[in-house]
């Protein structure tokens, strides 16, 4: 049998992070290690996905019962027909890879077919807060070249005017969280490229996004909490451009490998992003971040520190994950 070792971690957060629904003053996240009969390990980290409900500890009871299943043959195939889709899954599945590179001497990106992992560009998010406080943040993130700024459902515009001010080169993404209406999109997508902003995370709510249906727009609009597995994909291609990929959310990277290819087949771009937590959290999505259009695995950037072997990040530049921290 494999032997399974379970261990919360708390991440205090830089400043508290508030977004449309919550405020957040650390990152509770679960790590996950997997020890094969010869000591091979292989580890993890994941959060729970609160829009559905998943919290630290109710991923520790859903692996804990599963680990009575957990043979030494088992496979990454096996994981995705087993069990059900969500962050307990990713934590299985993330790990599994983990494990594989470590016993076999493969790397990870390699077994997923991805040309060596280059440092790429990864936002850094700003979340909602008082004037002056944000103002006082984005004089922080000068030579940061993407940052992704929380609204809620209000006229954003004052506030890209103070984002510009600060940061007049940065691109932009608007993650509303689901908090707009169709009004909202029609009254303020129109004026958005003029604040550099190049895409609009999941504007509606998921039960509402038929509102995008023939909405004339611009700026590419993209699937976040409507986007889950590759079966959520059929219900996105007429209304959203892009679809952001979470581990937690596809249920691991097995899955979100097949969700990123069938949604470039269909023609959708691709962004890459994360629930928060260490670097041990981002490693596993830096295997698709090379094929996407947008990244946010900003994760350790927001928190007072990292984890062992964490990923080096320099002005919004994001470095591959070594093989002692993941893969």
């Amino acid at each position: 049998m494999m032997t399974m070792r379970l261990k919360p971690v708390k991440w205090p957060l830089k400043r508290p992070f508030r977004i449309a629904r919550a405020v957040y003053h650390h990152v509770d996240a679960l790590q996950i290690e997997l020890e094969d009969q010869y000591g091979n390990i292989g580890r993890a980290e994941g959060l729970g996905d609160d829009f559905h409900g998943e919290t630290v500890a109710s991923l520790m009871d859903q692996l804990n019962t599963w680990s009575g299943q957990l043979t030494d043959d088992l496979s990454r195939t096996d994981i995705l027909d087993r069990y059900p889709r969500g962050a307990a899954r990713y934590l299985l599945d993330a790990a599994m890879w983990d494990l594989q590179a470590k016993a076999t001497g493969v790397p990870a990106w390699e077994t997923a077919g991805v040309d060596a992992i280059q440092p790429c560009r990864t936002a850094f998010t700003i979340g909602l807060g008082e004037p002056e406080e944000l103002e006082q943040e984005l004089r922080t993130l000068h030579g940061y070249t993407l940052l992704k700024i929380k609204v809620e459902a209000q006229d954003p515009r004052p506030l890209l005017d103070r984002v510009c001010a600060a940061n007049p080169d940065a691109e932009l993404i608007l993650d509303a969280k689901a908090a707009w209406t169709p009004p909202h999109l029609r009254d303020w997508l129109a004026s958005l490229p003029d604040y550099g902003v190049s895409l609009v995370e999941q504007p509606l709510p998921v039960d509402q996004d038929q509102g995008l249906l023939d909405l004339e727009h611009v700026v590419p609009i993209a699937a976040d909490e409507s986007c889950t597995d590759a079966a959520s994909l059929p219900g996105l291609i007429d209304k959203y451009d892009a679809v952001n990929i979470k581990l937690e959310k596809t249920g691991g990277l097995t899955e979100a490998l097949r969700v990123a290819d069938l949604a470039q087949a269909a023609g959708l771009d691709l962004m890459v992003g994360c629930m928060g937590g260490s670097s041990l959290a981002m490693a596993p999505a830096a295997l698709i971040a090379p094929r996407c259009r947008w990244v946010d695995l900003d994760g350790p950037l927001l928190q007072t520190h990292d984890t062992e072997f964490g990923l080096e990040y320099d002005r919004g530049v994001m470095g591959p994950p070594s093989r002692e921290l993941w893969g």
